[in-house]
């Protein structure tokens, strides 16, 4: 059975990045999990922060809910005042504890110190470092995964390639990932692929 990460809200945030996190997912090279809060928050985030309509919104929130239903944490609220970390990402903990998640995926590592956390057998990574272990395990499924994101783009003119695509995952804050995938042998072989039909 593929491991348990909880995603905070602000990888879920970045377009490209959570769509990246959630095909991988749909792989099953991992399991994710998310509370209400957790969606609640990314709502309000999308609708402070950028042009989507609310309709465009709940669309987004919806299709996640429906493509892993059992993804949503529920009956966590009562650990939240047990916890230490900061105030404001007490309800993520609780939701990552609550589910028995053996990785928490936030890129905010500060607001969950290691005192908060140890006596949860539970590891807090970032995005990059969470992708690059991804990698590492599952480098041809990972790899699939990017190609088959591209693929998706064409209708909507998103990253063409996925060295474009590694660019737009660049800037949406996991560089060391987009670095390696570039670096990877099997991308290596799928670019030089790309680049032979693209010539003929």
């Amino acid at each position: 059975m593929a491991f348990p990460a909880l995603l905070d809200t602000c990888v879920l945030f970045p377009q490209y990045l959570t769509d990246t996190l959630l095909t991988q997912a749909s792989a099953k090279t991992f399991r994710p999990l998310w509370s209400r809060g957790i969606l609640d928050e990314l709502g309000l985030a999308l609708e402070h922060n950028t042009s989507m309509t609310s309709e465009q919104i709940q669309h987004r929130l919806d299709r996640m809910r429906t493509a892993f239903p059992d993804a949503e944490v529920t009956g966590y609220e009562h650990l939240v005042d047990g916890l230490t970390c900061d105030p404001k990402d007490r309800h993520v903990l609780a939701a990552a504890v609550r589910a028995n998640a053996e990785v928490l995926v936030t890129a905010n590592l500060k607001d969950f110190p290691e005192h908060s956390t140890k006596s949860f057998d539970l590891r807090v990574v970032s995005p990059d470092d969470f992708l690059l272990d991804q990698l590492d395990l599952y480098p041809a499924p990972v790899l699939h995964c990017l190609e088959e994101q591209v693929d998706r783009y064409v209708a909507v003119h998103g990253p063409a390639t996925v060295s474009e695509l590694c660019t737009a995952l660049d800037r949406a804050g996991v560089p060391k990932f987009a670095a390696e995938v570039r670096r990877n042998p099997l991308c290596q072989d799928h670019l030089r692929q790309v680049e032979v039909s693209g010539s003929q």
